[in-house]
């Protein structure tokens, strides 16, 4: 079969597409042909070695993904042969080969069927953004639960696939969600989104601006995808007992941050990872965030599709940062 094959850690630039044997699915595993695998970030940070996971070499990512079913473990019920599923967060992609393949092989309880209404496309792109986005909503509570209704959440990079997908669990959920983007059109099309206030994070204004809009409130709970010189900023607008799921670093590092800041507040700073979700947790998960989608009556926002050929330029519009996923499509 033909395989993007990661053959160092110079990154997803260095990627070749080639040849290797097909996978062979274990008594619990189910071999997929691949219809359309998703690209993300984790991808790009694997391939520079800057991921804890260090595959054996050459290594094929990919972590989403839908195919049709080819074969079925001697153990696996329930899966059928040429019904076509979507792939859940596992190893694929991440210590095992992934989904920018022609086939994979992935575990059985891993594997989710396509939501009602939603295209093979949307099915791809969702998974692991929306898991992210879950996670980082419930995390502050135990057991886990999203935020009190009419909560204000403050969402950076709100244009990408962990944003897009913050802000419509955010609405599902009754919160008050402010999406920052750079672009003026991801802003308004974040507005129709649901998103109740949206603002240019370069705007020197900002913390003023989103104050005034949000007041008397303060904000809650702060899903920060980028990072950098832009989280101090946004910490100054959370209030008492205020939360942080860090997410992403697009922005890079933090070039300054004084720790002062959240003593008096009470604030915490939690990281986020999907990886520690057993099979069983992330079925659970993905049932209510489907469950809340339809019940908005929103799907995952899909923003380009390139050719099983053109992941390289699937990874260049990653890098520029897109309106919700980039779908790469492996066969028709």
């Amino acid at each position: 079969m033909r395989a993007w094959l990661m053959d160092s850690y110079g990154g997803v630039e260095q990627l070749r597409l080639g040849e290797v044997p097909d996978p062979q699915p274990g008594p619990t595993e189910v071999l997929l042909k691949v219809r359309y695998a998703a690209l993300n970030p984790a991808d790009a940070f694997l391939a520079q070695g800057l991921y804890p996971a260090k595959p054996i070499l050459p290594h094929i990512l990919g972590r989403d993904g839908v195919g049709d079913v080819l074969q079925i473990g001697t153990e696996v019920d329930g899966i059928r042969v040429g019904e076509t599923v979507g792939v859940l967060r596992c190893s694929a992609g991440v210590d095992m080969p992934g989904t920018l393949a022609e086939k994979v092989v992935t575990p059985a309880e891993s594997l989710v069927r396509i939501p009602v209404g939603w295209s093979l496309e949307e099915m791809a792109g969702a998974p692991l953004v929306f898991l992210t986005a879950w996670q980082a909503l419930t995390q502050w509570s135990d057991p886990s639960a999203p935020p009190p209704e009419r909560s204000v959440i403050l969402v950076t990079g709100a244009s990408g696939g962990v944003g897009v997908a913050s802000v419509l669990l955010g609405k599902s959920m009754n919160l008050i969600v402010v999406g920052l983007s750079r672009d003026a059109e991801k802003r308004a099309k974040l507005n129709t989104l649901g998103a109740d206030f949206v603002f240019d994070p370069e705007d020197r204004s900002l913390t003023k601006s989103v104050s005034a809009a949000i007041s008397p409130r303060k904000v809650d709970v702060i899903i920060d995808c980028v990072g950098g010189k832009l989280l101090p900023r946004v910490i100054a607008l959370l209030g008492y007992g205020g939360r942080v799921s860090i997410v992403g670093r697009s922005g890079g590092t933090v070039p300054e941050f004084n720790t002062a800041t959240l003593l008096f507040r009470r604030i915490r700073i939690g990281g986020v990872a999907v990886g520690d979700y057993t099979a069983q947790a992330a079925q659970a998960a993905w049932k209510e965030i489907v469950d809340r989608l339809e019940t908005i009556g929103r799907r995952p926002l899909v923003d380009s599709i390139v050719s099983f050929e053109e992941v390289k330029k699937g990874f260049a519009r990653l890098a520029q940062g897109p309106m919700g996923k980039v779908v790469v499509r492996v066969a028709g």
